[in-house]
């Protein structure tokens, strides 16, 4: 353990902070995205849901190279690069006169998040092992799960009294506040003697491994798939809930309750697994959220693709709770052959992921036409695809 490291309560604090930039420019963004794209001459309102797709490349893209790169450099000087990057990103959307500098400053943003997403990782890493890792990691997660419930209620509040362009302030300030308290408090935690220089050939080498590997290619694709469902609905959930079913300022709300389910998931998921194994879960989640999602879709199309609120909500919460156990379940099966080059192995496949779900995800939110058809449409085809990939695996020995 290094040397002149905080105390336990603080290091958790400081790492669940670093993890929560990206949910926080992700979620405190939703009630501002029709407000951002009409100021800002969109031609039409779903174009605004490029804002949130934007964030995402960057962060696919940022990923492949800082968790290797720092193996090479240490954690601390990568974490300011990507920090000073989401900064730089922040102050460009905030003044932005137009859309394609917004979506500039957005992609900036994904790409310096996606540092702290990947290093704080290796960071727990380096320090804990054991019970002691788990508990930094549940500490983390809490935050993780609290954070999408309380930030579009952030957002809104601030879009009400100070305007949108003060929430790029918000991102900004806390950036370099937590930049701040990580350089006044955080000693390096990658030993000299434990640095790996940098080499491409090993790099590609590594790639090439990863993407070969059918077992975890296969988990990968499915983890797209399901994540490209989620991505649409995160696109158009503040069209659908805000302005279609007029929810108006009550929209954090009801945001809030369908993020509480996919944390309940993770925490339920946390308990079912070491009695039914990652596989057994991940099969008849995938199945239940299929299911649900096409006995909706009679529901949906006979309402004119408009259904009842209380229905539309109750199917959100059972089909997010279902969404919820395959997250960690399909990343942790992906990452299951790839011990030897986990680093590079996490990389590329958290990149690849977000890869496939970004285009799928667009897809179905560029398709909103005021109802929730298109969604739910998404929903059904994303499952059966990724139910056919999943089920044509074999359970891991």
């Amino acid at each position: 353990m290094p040397a002149n490291l905080p105390r336990f309560g603080e290091f958790a604090a400081l790492i669940a902070m670093l993890t929560s930039l990206t949910a926080l420019a992700i979620d405190a963004m939703l009630p501002a995205l029709v407000t951002i794209g009409r100021e800002l001459g969109v031609q039409h309102d779903n174009d605004a849901q490029l804002i949130l797709t934007t964030l995402f490349l960057g962060l696919a893209l940022g990923q492949v190279f800082f968790g290797p790169l720092s193996d090479a450099t240490g954690r601390k000087p990568l974490m300011y690069v990507g920090l000073g990057i989401f900064m730089l990103g922040s102050l460009l959307s905030m003044f932005a006169q137009d859309f394609s500098h917004m979506l500039i400053g957005r992609f900036l943003q994904g790409v310096g998040a996606s540092a702290p997403r990947v290093l704080t990782m290796a960071l727990v890493r380096d320090c804990y092992s054991g019970r002691a890792m788990a508990r930094v990691m549940s500490f983390t997660m809490s935050i993780f799960i609290l954070v999408p419930m309380i930030a579009p209620s952030l957002g809104q509040g601030i879009l009400l009294v100070a305007g949108w362009r003060s929430i790029f302030t918000l991102f900004f300030v806390l950036a370099l506040s937590v930049a701040v308290w990580f350089w006044w408090r955080m000693p390096e935690t990658l030993a000299t003697d434990k640095r790996r220089a940098f080499r491409f050939g090993e790099f590609w080498q590594g790639l090439k491994e990863v993407v070969s590997n059918r077992i975890s290619m296969t988990y990968t694709l499915t983890t797209g798939i399901v994540f490209g469902a989620f991505l649409g609905y995160l696109s158009s959930a503040q069209q659908i809930l805000q302005i279609q079913y007029g929810l108006g300022e009550r929209f954090p709300l009801y945001f809030a309750l369908l993020a509480l389910a996919i944390g309940g998931a993770s925490l339920l998921n946390a308990k079912l697994v070491m009695r039914y194994g990652m596989h057994w879960i991940s099969k008849r989640a995938l199945l239940l959220f299929t299911l649900l999602s096409g006995a909706f879709w009679f529901v949906t199309y006979n309402s004119a693709g408009h259904p009842a609120l209380p229905l539309l909500m109750a199917y959100f919460m059972l089909a997010f709770l279902a969404l919820g156990m395959l997250f960690g379940n399909l990343n942790a099966l992906a990452m299951e052959p790839l011990g030897h080059i986990a680093g590079i192995g996490a990389s590329v496949i958290g990149s690849l992921s977000t890869l496939i779900a970004i285009p799928l995800g667009t897809f179905v939110g560029q398709a909103y036409d005021g109802t929730i058809l298109p969604l739910i449409s998404g929903f059904l085809i994303f499952g059966l695809a990724a139910t056919t990939a999943l089920f044509s695996q074999r359970k891991p020995a």
